[in-house]
């Protein structure tokens, strides 16, 4: 294996074992395969560029143009020209897979599934790195820079990740790091001449390494052991916060079962909350009368370390087809069952599925799991909900102030726990609590005077700029300071309910959303809330409001409400006297995301199906007709260049007789041009034939050497023809009259360079045309079809080209030279 090529599998040897490193970020290690695949493709490119050679700008500018082909065909092929070339709805998508994928970096806590836009953050990430090692490495012979982007590969894995295997992984990037050094230093070496080995370590042994490599295994041993032995001490850590995210939770399932790990929607509430742009996130349909009840439930958060909230790790199962009752509901209770349709936007990508709750049916596509103590659906296998829509019925559980206040103690295991507290929650939460719930004597009381305390009388206010907050005493600073954002006001009032005994967790979604002109309401990024719920047992999980100017106070909460009546179904309303039709009404306007909902036609209604056009598309075929054409020329100009080229070299040797043929018959055809036969015949100088001669012999040589470069044997100029010839001859293993072809061709080249009197044989044409066929008949299929196809020698094109362009440059350079010295003035000397 020669020194290049050495180097570049280093290379990419090095890349892949770095980015192992990001394994554990996500639950699938597909993506792994994918890139490994692509970057061999991208490694195999600058190989053969290198090959030829081509200049090192150039060489680069391959390999990028190739990256972004092979990120277009594997990330927006439907979006590309002809499903390779990248144009501008092509980038366009991979900006789009790129901002879903940071939002999703965002939103899921490790590890997290596998989204498309991760999926693209990962492999493009992983080719950007292993072009600059490419680059480096092998382009630039310079390793040791090419442990910069390996390290910036590896610090955002270590930087995001807690693995047990964080000891692994470095020790596969350093060992990667480590191989490119040792090749780049073997190749510097071996230039110096031959490396000798050291002294026999035994009488008639083997012998050893030489000093300089046994000194270099050493140094790269110590280092590597003090690299992983370092991270074990003790040394001070950084603990997290109460309000920071966790990074632990629930996520993406593997199906059958299991349990689910992996989500935190609190990572990027914050964030959504003080974006710019309220973008929709999701759009809703509803037969509800009453919206501001419409909460959107996506996860609980019920595990309270001290620390920080966050999900359980809790079994899932197969969506049943008839969800159970809520825990903890009665059969005393109010309540009416909604239908909600539900539509998500094509970048808001979640694995959970924000539905009301509690839910009672769902109707979705796609690969869902049932979570059962929350009620909530969860995306199995990378399922997200991105695009989705789907229709959820739910209870609208209307109770009474009075059922609430007299609802018996929870029991013992939920209040177990639910009730949880550490010991390490600073005392100032349990005395607050029992300060503002003083001479309340049910839990439902002390409950209301909590939510009153943060919303209304408490003197909080509402603000996003505030920090999550990280340590023990987070949560004493917000009740000090007393400002902060719906994380801060649901995650102390429900550490407080725990300290007074009451049941409590933290659930996250979306508070009400915006009703719109047309029936439906939108819910944007600002829409995403945290809130409270705390169980009473006849009720369930039951919803509070403790921050201020978000969401709506639940009419349970408030003294005057009955909670008595049941709210009817509403109907689509009609003008009086209007017959019902199943047809929209013509003024009425049907935006893109009605009819995803399918609610043309009225509410929660099918909307009729559009006509297409059916016209044929002319200004398509015009456009992709000339594109497709170019992109075909461009697939075949190697084949078409060669069979050209192979045409133009035996037809001039095939029309090359001797010089005194040559000469009689250029009289002739002179005397039939005037038809008079009188005349000499024209005659053709000894120069000019000895330089035809020698130009046709050299045109067969060149196409006999190519001929032998497509079926795999490489030309060697440093051999004479005599030498060259044996060597095809003993490489493609010719018969008898296949070498005695090219050696008459070698006999002939050597005829016209060393000859008095140069002249071309007649019949080379032939003998080439046999080797030809002699190759052909001992070669394979793929060699056979590469041959044709894909020819090595094709890239003597390239090479002429860049010959042309050298010559074109320095004629102009010697034009200009020539014009600048006739401008001087005579009188005038240079330098």
């Amino acid at each position: 294996m020669s020194g290049q090529a050495r180097m570049t599998l280093c290379a990419w040897a090095a890349t892949l074992l770095t980015a192992s490193a990001l394994l554990p970020l996500v639950v699938s290690i597909n993506w792994l395969f994918q890139a490994a695949l692509l970057l061999s493709i991208q490694a195999g490119v600058g190989a053969a560029a290198r090959r030829i050679p081509l200049p090192r700008s150039l060489t680069v500018l391959a390999q990028v143009l190739v990256t972004l082909v092979l990120l277009t065909l594997a990330f927006a092929r439907q979006q590309a020209l002809a499903v390779l070339v990248p144009g501008p709805d092509a980038f366009r998508h991979l900006g789009d897979l790129l901002q879903a994928g940071t939002d999703d970096v965002g939103r899921y806590a490790i590890p997290a599934p596998l989204s498309d836009g991760i999926q693209l953050m990962l492999v493009g990430g992983v080719l950007v790195i292993g072009l600059l090692v490419d680059i480096l490495a092998v382009t630039f012979r310079s390793a040791a820079p090419a442990g910069l982007p390996l390290l910036a590969l590896y610090s955002v894995a270590a930087g995001l990740s807690n693995s047990w295997l964080d000891w692994f992984f470095f020790m596969c990037a350093a060992g990667g790091y480590l191989l490119l050094l040792l090749s780049e230093g073997r190749d510097r070496l071996a230039q110096w001449g031959r490396v000798f080995g050291g002294a026999a370590r035994a009488p008639g042994g083997e012998p050893g390494p030489s000093a300089p490599l046994r000194t270099g295994r050493r140094i790269g041993a110590v280092s590597l052991g003090i690299a992983v032995l370092v991270p074990l001490l003790p040394l001070p850590e950084i603990q997290s916060g109460l309000l920071d995210s966790a990074r632990t939770g629930v996520g993406a399932g593997s199906g059958g079962g299991g349990t689910i790990s992996a989500v935190n929607p609190l990572v990027s509430l914050r964030d959504s909350l003080n974006v710019d742009e309220d973008r929709t996130v999701l759009v809703l349909r509803t037969n509800s009368n009453n919206l501001s009840d419409m909460y959107l439930r996506i996860v609980s958060l019920d595990d309270f370390d001290g620390t920080t909230w966050k999900p359980s790790k809790r079994r899932i199962v197969t969506v049943p087809d008839e969800f159970p009752t809520p825990t903890g509901l009665g059969v005393d209770i109010k309540r009416a069952q909604i239908t909600t349709r539900i539509a998500a936007a094509d970048w808001y990508a979640q694995d959970w599925l924000p539905m009301p709750y509690p839910p009672s049916d769902v109707s979705v596509k796609g690969n869902w799991r049932y979570e059962p103590e929350g009620m909530t659906l969860v995306g199995d296998h990378g399922q997200t909900t991105r695009g989705a829509t789907y229709e959820v019925k739910s209870l609208q559980v209307q109770p009474t102030a009075e059922q609430l206040a007299t609802a018996p103690e929870a029991p013992d295991p939920l209040q177990g726990q639910y009730t949880a507290v550490p010991s390490s929650l600073p005392a100032v939460v349990s005395r607050t609590a029992r300060e503002i719930t003083q001479g309340a004597t049910t839990d439902y009381a002390m409950a209301v005077k909590l939510q009153d305390y943060f919303a209304v009388n408490g003197g909080f206010q509402y603000d996003t700029d505030v920090e999550v907050g990280s340590g023990r005493d987070a949560i004493t600073r917000f009740l000090r300071d007393k400002r902060g954002f719906c994380v801060h006001f649901s995650f102390t009032m429900a550490a407080m309910a725990r300290t007074l005994g009451i049941p409590a967790r933290v659930a996250v979604g979306f508070a009400p959303g915006t009703p719109q002109a047309d029936g439906s309401v939108s819910v944007g990024l600002k829409d995403a809330h945290a809130w409270p719920e705390l169980y009473f047992e006849g009720v369930g999980w039951t919803r509070f409001e403790p921050t201020p100017t978000r969401g709506t106070t639940p009419s349970y909460t408030q003294p005057e409400s009955s909670g008595s009546t049941v709210p009817d179904l509403p109907q689509a309303s009609r003008s009086a006297g209007a017959a019902p039709s199943d047809a929209p009404s013509a003024s009425t306007s049907c935006s893109a995301v009605d009819k995803k909902l399918e609610a043309c036609a009225g509410l929660l209604s099918p909307a009729a199906p559009g006509k297409g056009d059916s016209g044929f598309p002319w200004s398509q075929l015009f456009l992709w007709g000339p594109l497709g054409a170019a992109v075909v020329a461009l697939l075949s100009w190697p084949m078409l260049w060669r069979l050209r080229r192979r045409s133009v070299r035996l037809a001039s040797a095939q029309h090359a007789p001797s010089a005194a043929a040559r000469r009689d018959r250029a009289g002739e055809r002179y005397a039939e041009d005037i038809d008079v036969t009188v005349l000499p015949p024209v005659e053709v100088t000894s120069q000019q034939a000895t330089r035809m001669a020698v130009g046709h012999v050299l045109a067969v040589w060149r196409e006999l050497t190519d001929t032998a470069w497509d079926y795999g044997i490489a030309p060697d100029d440093a051999l004479t023809p005599r030498k060259a010839v044996a060597r095809i001859a003993r490489l493609g293993q010719l018969d008898e009259p296949a070498s005695a072809s090219v050696h008459r061709v070698a006999s002939a080249v050597e005829q016209v360079l060393f000859a008095p009197r140069p002249q071309a044989e007649p019949g080379l044409a032939d003998d080439v045309r046999r080797l030809r066929e002699a190759l052909r008949s001992r070669a394979s299929w793929t060699t056979r079809l590469r041959a044709v196809v894909a020819p090595r020698s094709a890239v003597r094109a390239v090479w002429d080209l860049s010959d042309r362009w050298t010559a074109l440059r320095d004629d102009w350079a010697a034009r200009w030279a020539d014009l600048v010295q006739r401008r001087r003035p005579s009188g005038q000397r240079s330098g």
